[in-house]
C-alpha cells in the first residue's frame, strides 16, 4: 500500500455575515468580515505548497445560500487553483449548505467530487488506493443517525469515513446526524473526516476519529488556532496528524483584573497591557479580543455606568499598537461592588427602599404578568438571529421568558448607576 498525504477541513462557512460587525467600519472589520475567505485561501495555498495528494471538506464549506454568485466563483477559482496542481478534492455539505440550502448551484471543475445527498456513496482513488465514504446533508436538520446505512469498508484500501454530526451534540452544537464513537470505530474504517464541531479535536486513535475545528473563528464565541489537519498515511495507517493553524484572524477573551486599579486611568493602563500580550500569542495575526474587566473594586459603578467609554480606549489603545494589529470587540464589566446588595439593602434612604422593593419584585405576579406583555411582544417581533445569537444575560432571560430572572440581572446594572450618581 502507497504512502500520501491529505488536508481535512471543514466549517469554512465561506462569506458568513460575522456577528457584531454590521455597525464597524474601516479596514480593520473589513479585514475580519473577510477573514474566511482568507483563511481558504491560505488553505488552498498549503495544500499547494505541502503537495498535498487531496483535500476533504466536511460539511458547511458555505454559510447558507449565496447572496449572490460571487461566494460560488470564489470557491471555483480556489478549486482552479488546486485542479492546476492536480489536486482531487472531496466535498460533503452540512447543515449549512445543505441541498436544500443552496439556492444558485455553479459547475465546479473536474478536480471537485461532491457527496450525494440521497444515500451514501464512495469515490476510488484507484492509484492511492484509497476510498471515501459519505453523505452529504438533504436538509439542514438531519436528525437521523446516518452511520448505519454508510458502505462497508474496501477490502484492502485505506478508508475514509466523511461526516458531519455533532456526535450526540458535542460543545453545544445542534444533534444532527447522532452517533457516537464507538459506533464510527466499529464500522471499520481507517479514518474518520468529521466536521460541525468547531472546537477541533482527535477522539481516538486507529482508527483516528478527528474533527478538525472550524477554518477560521468567527466571532468571540470561537477563540484560539484555527485551522486544519495535515495527514500522513503509511503503509495503511495514520502515521503522523498536524494541526495547521491557518487563521488570519485570531479571537480572544482578554481577562483583566482591575481589582488594584485606584482610577478609571489605570484601568485603562491595564486594558492597554492586555491588548500587547494578546497580539504576541497571536502570532502575526490580526487579534480580535473582547476584555472582560473583574474584580472586587471601588470602581465597579464608574466602569459599568462609562463601559461604552471604555471600549472607545481600548480600542484607541489597540490602534496605537500599529496599524491593523489589533481590535477589541468590545468591553464587559463583570466586577463586583465593594457594597453588595445586602448592604444597600440596609440603607434607609431611597436606594435602600428600590432593593428592597427590587428583592420581592421577583414574586411579584402581577408584575411579571406586565413585564410577559410589555417586554415578551417586543422580542416575540425580534428577528430569530439576534434572539439565537445573543450572550446578554438580560436578553437570554427576556427571550426564555424568564422576567424574575431579568429582574434579577438588571438589579446590578441599576444599581451601579444609582451608586455612580450617588458618589
Amino acid at each position: 500500500m502507497t504512502s500520501f498525504r491529505f488536508l481535512h477541513a471543514a466549517d469554512i462557512h465561506l462569506d458568513s455575515p460575522l456577528i457584531g460587525l454590521a455597525s464597524v467600519e474601516g479596514r480593520v472589520a473589513e479585514r475580519i468580515r473577510t477573514a474566511p475567505r482568507a483563511a481558504f485561501e491560505a488553505l488552498v495555498e498549503r495544500a499547494i505548497e505541502d503537495e498535498v495528494d487531496f483535500l476533504v471538506i466536511a460539511g458547511d464549506l458555505y454559510d447558507g445560500t449565496w447572496r449572490d454568485y460571487k461566494t460560488g466563483l470564489f470557491f471555483a477559482e480556489q478549486m482552479g487553483r488546486l485542479n492546476q496542481a492536480r489536486i482531487p478534492v472531496y466535498v460533503l455539505h452540512g447543515n449549512h449548505d445543505a441541498e436544500s440550502q443552496i439556492t444558485k448551484p455553479l459547475v465546479l471543475p473536474d478536480n471537485v467530487s461532491v457527496f450525494g445527498a440521497r444515500e451514501a456513496e464512495t469515490f476510488r482513488i484507484d492509484e492511492l488506493n484509497v476510498a471515501l465514504h459519505g453523505q452529504s446533508f438533504r436538509e439542514k436538520a438531519v436528525t437521523d443517525n446516518l452511520v448505519p446505512d454508510y458502505p462497508a469498508p474496501v477490502d484492502g484500501a485505506f478508508n475514509i469515513g466523511v461526516l458531519h454530526t455533532a456526535l450526540g451534540g458535542m460543545g453545544n452544537h445542534a444533534n444532527y446526524a447522532p452517533c457516537s464513537v464507538p459506533e464510527l470505530v466499529a464500522k471499520g474504517y481507517d479514518y474518520w473526516a468529521l466536521g460541525h464541531v468547531h472546537q477541533g479535536q482527535v477522539l481516538n486513535e486507529q482508527p483516528h476519529v478527528v474533527f478538525p475545528g472550524n477554518l477560521q473563528g468567527r466571532h468571540v464565541r470561537e477563540t484560539g488556532p484555527k485551522g486544519a489537519c495535515l495527514v500522513t498515511v503509511e503503509e495503511g495507517e495514520v502515521v503522523d496528524l498536524v494541526t495547521l493553524e491557518l487563521d488570519v484572524v485570531r479571537w480572544s477573551v482578554l481577562d483583566v483584573d482591575v481589582t488594584a486599579a485606584g482610577s478609571t486611568v489605570d484601568v485603562v493602563d491595564l486594558m492597554r497591557d492586555a491588548v500587547a500580550q494578546g497580539t504576541q500569542e497571536a502570532d502575526g495575526r490580526l487579534l480580535a479580543a473582547r476584555i472582560v474587566l473583574q474584580g472586587r473594586t471601588q470602581l465597579h459603578s464608574q466602569l459599568v455606568v462609562c463601559a461604552e467609554e471604555l471600549t472607545a480606549e481600548a480600542r484607541s489603545a489597540a490602534l496605537g499598537l500599529g496599524d491593523e494589529v489589533a481590535w477589541v470587540e468590545r468591553v464587559a464589566v463583570r466586577t463586583t461592588p465593594v457594597a453588595d446588595a445586602t448592604a444597600l439593602a440596609a440603607r434607609e434612604d431611597a436606594l435602600g427602599d428600590l432593593q428592597r422593593v427590587l428583592r420581592e419584585a421577583g414574586s411579584d405576579s402581577e408584575l411579571l404578568t406586565q413585564l410577559q406583555g410589555d417586554i415578551g411582544e417586543l422580542v416575540r417581533r425580534l428577528p430569530h438571529e439576534l434572539r439565537d445569537s445573543t450572550e446578554d444575560a438580560v436578553f437570554t432571560a427576556a427571550v426564555a421568558g424568564d422576567f424574575a430572572g431579568l429582574i434579577e440581572h438588571v438589579t446590578p446594572y441599576l444599581n451601579a448607576h444609582l451608586t455612580a450618581e450617588d458618589d
